[in-house]
């Protein structure tokens, strides 16, 4: 306090700046993430890069690289080749399905062979995704492995999803900008949408068992330091074109069944007959928002049946389904189970009544216990089939019917 009876005010003390979390970890106790899944969710999830050494540790693929190439020959399978030619710094890109033959003439340097969706073709491959439980699943879009010869790369590029880069076989270097505003052009001599001008901040190479976590948008390159495999665990992220795209659709297939129309039921004589004045811009506004999803159960719905469509797959049964008495019979009476289609994406919502199972695009009502349960199931025995209520087993029928699952019986075949 000064002389004259004022108060004088004490300089602020400077906020402490805590440290940045370290870009690169030990996984030690802590696999795969090197730390509990809620500091990684806070510090790191859509933040800042992570190089996780021994995330898997003493892993071994559980894929070989002649299987990918058999893979990539596969009509459904989505593959492709990017090779790098070094004198020009050219990249050229094929897409699949290949032919078996044109592997053994493949170059030992310079070339990468990509193919998506691994984990829909491969269990081994698919029970990875076990480790990344701390997510939402409908969040996780597929595994995609890649074989790289020596020198293999597809460019210096940005992906606008998170990814998780788990080295399985060899050796690749990465490098990624992990500074702030990082150049995002585009080159213009290639199909590839590769950077233009890529500075590294950091360079690892990565051995079997590591992983790189990389949040959207972060500059990163790959090459292959000697023949290797990386398995590629990327989420699904749609843009906002798509959700607004799909919701408009959704919106505008239940229009006309709402009856709901431009309405001026308080119209008053206009001052100029020609203008459209703010009173009629209001009655638009209230027509459009009449239209809006606030009803969180038909937002929820819609979403629901969004999120589960899958690239366009559609899950469809190889032949005529069996009566549904002999398919319960074999499910109670000779150990058969009804295993889940891999494509067919699955997640659940409670709603207002109970709850909803979504399935490829599909909508099934139930109560919450069975939806969860279904959700989580890659297969149905003749106990969890049982203890579900009659709502949960006309949905799984009517599923079996349409595909989505495939009933195996004891000795392995399935119908």
């Amino acid at each position: 306090m000064t002389r004259n009876g004022t108060r004088t005010r004490k300089p602020r003390a400077k906020a402490a700046r805590l440290p940045s979390p370290p870009i690169e970890v030990d996984a030690g106790d802590h696999p795969p993430l090197g730390m509990p899944a809620d500091r990684f969710l806070r510090d790191y999830w859509q933040k800042r890069p992570l190089l996780i050494r021994n995330a898997f540790p003493g892993f071994v693929s559980p894929i070989d690289p002649e299987d990918l190439a058999g893979l990539a020959c596969e009509e459904a399978a989505l593959s492709r080749i990017v090779v790098h030619d070094r004198a020009g710094d050219r990249y050229h890109l094929r897409t699949g399905p290949f032919a078996e033959e044109e592997f053994p003439g493949m170059p030992d340097h310079d070339w990468t062979l990509l193919v998506q969706d691994v984990d829909k073709w491969d269990a081994d491959v698919r029970a990875l995704l076990d480790h990344f439980a701390f997510l939402p699943r409908w969040r996780i879009d597929d595994i995609m492995v890649s074989f790289a010869a020596t020198g293999g790369s597809v460019g210096a590029h940005i992906d606008q999803y998170d990814v998780f880069l788990l080295q399985a076989r060899g050796r690749r270097r990465w490098m990624i900008d992990a500074g702030p505003n990082p150049p995002t052009a585009f080159r213009d001599d290639s199909e590839l949408k590769l950077l233009r001008e890529f500075s590294p901040t950091h360079d690892w190479v990565l051995e079997p068992g590591d992983m790189l976590y990389l949040p959207p948008g972060v500059p990163h390159h790959g090459v292959a330091e000697d023949p290797c495999l990386t398995f590629s665990v990327g989420m699904r992220a749609p843009s906002s074109g798509e959700l607004i795209t799909d919701w408009l659709d959704t919106l505008l297939e239940e229009a006309d069944d709402e009856g709901i129309r431009y309405r001026d039921d308080d119209l008053a004589p206009p001052a100029d007959p020609n203008e459209i004045d703010d009173a009629a811009m209001a009655r638009v506004i209230a027509a459009l928002n009449a239209l809006r999803m606030r009803d969180p159960d038909r937002l929820g719905s819609w979403f629901g049946r969004f999120i589960t469509r899958y690239r366009g797959v559609d899950v469809a049964a190889g032949g005529p389904p069996r009566p549904r008495i002999e398919v319960e019979w074999d499910l109670a009476r000779r150990g058969a189970s009804l295993e889940r289609h891999p494509f067919s994406r699955m997640a659940w919502r409670r709603t207002r009544r109970g709850a909803s199972l979504f399935v490829s695009g599909g909508e099934y009502p139930m109560p919450a216990r069975d939806a969860r349960r279904l959700a989580a199931a890659q297969g149905i025995d003749g106990g969890l089939y049982d203890s579900l209520s009659q709502a949960g087993r006309d949905a799984v029928f009517e599923l079996y019917s349409a595909g989505h699952y495939v009933l195996v019986l004891p000795d392995g075949n399935g119908a």
